[in-house]
């Protein structure tokens, strides 16, 4: 490299010698700046997506790549946020692809001390067991003046801040089916 190509390619030179006098756009790119793409622009899919942190309900687009996630940002269609996001949700990415995340299913017998790994399967059939299990010896047929009452005490549902209206709406629904009466939203607004 001469001195002359050196020299001209300087930034302080094409902002001189240029069209960019405030060094905002062309003269103040390198070649290594030049070569750099977004993150998003080599994502395979996008998909839209609600912040998991708190009940505001920011819209997200999730970038895919080979299966992964890679990245996470506001979504500006979102009439919410309009693409906007706070710090948590901002980092939200970490939740996802953290190597600390837990990805199986992990239980704890009674009385036990240590964890173990069950399969989503045995998990499942556990948790409609005892569901079961508790509304059999909870259900309540009649009050004691002999008015029917269809119902179990022995079972409750507390929603979290990040559900949506359907899953609201499913939840109040397998709950009401199931006899449950206790049946609440917390929803941190």
């Amino acid at each position: 490299m001469g001195v002359r190509s050196w020299f001209e390619g300087w930034p302080v030179y094409r902002q001189l010698t240029g069209t960019d006098p405030l060094g905002r756009g062309a003269a103040a790119k390198s070649d290594g700046s030049r070569a750099l793409t977004a993150r998003t622009d080599t994502a395979d899919s996008m998909a839209r997506s609600v912040c998991p942190y708190c009940a505001v309900g920011c819209g997200q687009r999730v970038f895919v790549k080979d299966g992964q996630v890679s990245q996470i940002e506001g979504d500006p269609d979102s009439p919410i946020s309009r693409g906007r996001l706070c710090p948590k949700g901002s980092a939200s990415k970490s939740l996802v692809t953290s190597p600390l995340r837990q990805t199986t299913v992990r239980y704890r017998r009674p009385y036990g001390t240590e964890w173990e790994d069950l399969d989503l399967d045995t998990a499942l059939n556990m948790i409609a067991d005892r569901v079961l299990a508790a509304r059999d010896e909870t259900w309540e047929d009649v009050d004691a003046e002999g008015r029917p009452l269809n119902r179990t005490l022995g079972i409750s549902s507390l929603g979290g801040a990040t559900l949506d209206n359907e899953e609201n709406y499913l939840i109040k629904k397998l709950f009401t089916a199931m006899g449950a009466l206790q049946i609440e939203n917390q929803a941190r607004i």
